[in-house]
């Protein structure tokens, strides 16, 4: 046989292929995303002569044509016809002050700062996963730093406590219904059609008001006891702590518990007297400022944190009561969020602020800035229901039986198994809320309450400081302000969601 196997060895070398395309680095950044197809093409240059017709005029007017110094107008004025001036950051520099405190005292304008300085310490240890003291510090922040502000920024002492307060209020409420009800009797006289019912009804209506009056009177008596004591903000805190602490520690099952409820009790109480002590609260406290002197900065910082602090607790409720089994509960919670959810945010303010006093016991007022808190954190909390309901509604079945099935009550179910995943869901959801609520609370100069945006406008009246860019400065200044705030809750929010969403992750 032939052998008929042949070899070929190559004589040349491969010619080289061209080089891959680069995909990463900047050119590859450029190819991959911004000149991949003619569309994406078109796009980035339009974004990007955009950019240049806004950005670069925008960086120019407040940075390189700006004016820096000066004390009055005329620093911000061209000097000739043709000198371009941009920004009037003096003009910021003078009202700075304004802009933040509004016309709050300047005596007493440390008593902002250090509220300011508090929230700053209690909010940073929460916002950081890491840290521990969660539970302490969330108490301090939510109630004692409420409390502690309110003292600090309204000034005024108090001239009782929980005793004095609780027999007030209930007198008071009690003392309305009983006026009520001698009206419906006097008016019976005139009426002869129906006036034996309203007679009638309004007769029940005072013997039920001489009969609350009847089981307040132990009440009552010790709040005039301790009115006539000698330092009556001491007696009612003491007699408030020994009533306080004897109800839980009875309703806790008393030293089958432990005595830790009580310690704990009797620790905050001391803890109100300490503050009481060094604030002074007893003796008048600090000097008074009327919210009215309220404005700029610290309005908008107490109505956009109150709002969004009360809207929660307000929106879980009427959540859970409109997905409730009792059909008045769910009646009552569906007409609510419909009712607040149908008005716009001005009807809210009008109402709160010249509507709402007239609900309330004879001799009992309300602040101003309270009035409009309180519409806002009802017209919120019943957005946010909305928006927790959806979070409830995604959450399986199965979370829920498999928590009844380990013996687990209505209560912990939802405190412990479905609540934290309906809200982990909505996290995006209830930051749009909030961040929208920061910016509506320029809505309150309406109610005659000067925010941030609303002391901007007044400040533009200031004859000392009237140019053709003092308009476009305050309006600039404002909008980093707002945005810095909106843009840190939305990166927050992004954070807290991509954390507590790791179990998610491919």
């Amino acid at each position: 046989m032939s052998d008929t196997t042949s070899s070929f060895v190559r004589q040349d070398l491969v010619p080289e292929r061209p080089a891959p395309v680069k995909t990463t680095g900047f050119i590859g950044f450029l190819r991959t995303r911004l000149f991949n197809s003619p569309t994406n093409m078109l796009i980035t240059i339009v974004s990007a002569l955009l950019l240049w017709f806004i950005l670069v005029p925008a960086l120019k007017f407040l940075l390189v044509d700006a004016v820096w110094t000066g004390t009055d107008r005329t620093a911000c004025l061209a000097k000739s016809p043709g000198d371009v001036v941009g920004a009037c950051w003096p003009f910021i520099q003078a009202k700075l002050p304004q802009f933040i405190y509004g016309f709050y005292p300047e005596p007493e304008r440390w008593r902002v700062n250090l509220v300011f300085a508090l929230a700053a310490i209690l909010l940073v240890p929460l916002l950081i996963p890491r840290l521990p003291g969660k539970g302490p510090n969330a108490l301090l922040f939510f109630l004692a730093l409420p409390i502690v502000a309110f003292f600090l920024l309204r000034g005024g002492g108090i001239g009782g406590f929980g005793v004095s307060w609780t027999a007030g209020l209930l007198a008071g409420f009690n003392d309305s219904i009983g006026d009520g009800g001698r009206k419906l009797v006097a008016s019976s006289e005139t009426t002869a059609v129906i006036g034996p019912l309203l007679w009638l009804i309004g007769k029940l209506i005072v013997l039920l008001s001489t009969a609350v009056g009847w089981v307040l009177l132990p009440l009552t008596w010790l709040r005039d006891q301790i009115r006539a004591s000698g330092s009556p903000v001491w007696a009612d805190l003491l007699a408030t702590a020994v009533i306080v602490s004897g109800l839980l520690f009875w309703l806790g099952g008393g030293t089958r518990a432990g005595w830790r409820p009580l310690v704990t009790c009797l620790a905050i109480f001391a803890s109100i007297g300490i503050v009481i002590a060094v604030m002074g609260l007893d003796r008048g406290g600090l000097p008074e400022v009327d919210t009215r002197l309220w404005g700029g900065l610290l309005v908008t910082l107490v109505v956009a944190v109150t709002g969004i602090v009360a809207s929660m607790p307000v929106g879980i409720a009427l959540a859970l009561g409109r997905r409730s089994s009792i059909p008045l509960i769910r009646i009552f919670s569906i007409a609510f969020i419909e009712f607040w959810r149908g008005v716009p945010l001005i009807t809210v303010l009008f109402f709160a602020t010249y509507m709402l006093p007239l609900f309330v016991p004879t001799g009992f007022t309300i602040d101003g800035l309270v009035r409009a808190l309180i519409g806002i954190a009802l017209f919120t909390g019943a957005y946010q229901a909305e928006n927790i309901r959806g979070g409830l509604q995604a959450i399986p079945r199965g979370q829920g039986e498999a928590a009844s099935a380990l013996g687990l009550s209505w209560g912990k179910t939802t405190a412990l198994i479905v609540m934290p995943q309906a809200l982990r869901y909505v996290i995006p959801n209830l930051v749009n809320s909030f961040i929208s609520l920061f910016k509506d609370t320029s809505l309150v100069s309406i109610v005659a309450l000067f925010d941030l945006l609303g002391q901007l406008r007044a400040s533009f009246s200031d004859p000392v400081w009237s140019t053709p860019t003092t308009l476009f400065t305050g309006f600039a200044f404002t909008g980093m302000i707002y945005f810095v705030f909106c843009f840190g809750m939305s990166r927050y929010s992004l954070f807290v969601e991509n954390r507590l969403n790791a179990h998610r992750r491919n």
